[in-house]
């Protein structure tokens, strides 16, 4: 009885977390729910409509119907959770460490990054990040590019007297033209043109790792608290 408690138990607890993310993203985005209702029916509609059309027996329209509903099920699920991702970066997105908080949760597999930035200006709390990867070595400068592009060019002065050989991107985050927005992150990171092979990227980020910082996270985001679905 325990064994059989325990998927049902998965497969609520499941269910209850995809009406939560629903319920959450249709307060920030209030298309999500029509555009989910509609991949939902269009689909088994249209698959009723064509068996019947072409004189099917009784099964094979239930039956045509019920996959394609099946399908509308899941393009809608993969619909809500990058709705959600949306919504969620939209809320943090601007204030200081959102950056991070999005390394911590969203990263995506083949880059390396940490939520703490290697700098931070005391003063407007512009920061600056850090991730490896196949693409290299690139910073994620955070706030007005005005201001934070003479300490990610420093930063970049810094690490290349380190790593001569790893090219070193700069990826400008923020709302203003030309910039990269907070949920776009991961998309900019995966158009940097691959150099490195897995085993370098973990020398090179054993190699930047042990050089260390001293610098906190910036107050403002609480990379722990975030959770964003980031599946595909």
């Amino acid at each position: 009885m325990a064994k059989e408690a325990a998927p049902k138990s998965k497969r609520e607890n499941r269910l209850k977390q995809v009406w939560q993310v629903y319920r959450m993203t249709a307060r920030g985005d209030k298309s999500v729910t029509p555009i989910l209702l509609s991949l939902v029916i269009a689909p088994a509609a249209l698959a009723i409509v064509i068996t019947v059309a072409l004189n099917q027996p009784w099964f094979a329209v239930v039956l045509w119907a019920l996959v394609a509903l099946m399908v509308g099920i899941l393009v809608g699920l993969i619909i809500l959770g990058r709705k959600a991702e949306f919504v969620a970066y939209s809320q943090i997105e601007g204030q200081p460490g959102a950056v991070g908080a999005m390394i911590r949760s969203s990263l995506r597999r083949g880059w390396i990054g940490n939520e703490e930035p290697i700098a931070v200006n005391r003063k407007t709390m512009d920061a600056v990040y850090r991730v490896v990867g196949r693409g290299g070595l690139v910073l994620l400068a955070e706030g007005p590019a005005a201001r934070t592009r003479a300490a990610a060019e420093d930063e970049k002065r810094k690490l290349a007297r380190v790593l001569p050989n790893v090219p070193i991107t700069i990826i400008s985050v923020g709302t203003e033209e030309g910039q990269v927005r907070l949920h776009k992150i991961s998309s900019a990171l995966s158009r940097v043109t691959r150099v490195l092979t897995r085993n370098e990227v973990q020398v090179v980020n054993a190699r930047v790792s042990s050089l260390g910082s001293n610098v906190p996270i910036p107050k403002g985001i609480d990379p722990s608290r975030m959770r964003v679905s980031h599946r595909r």
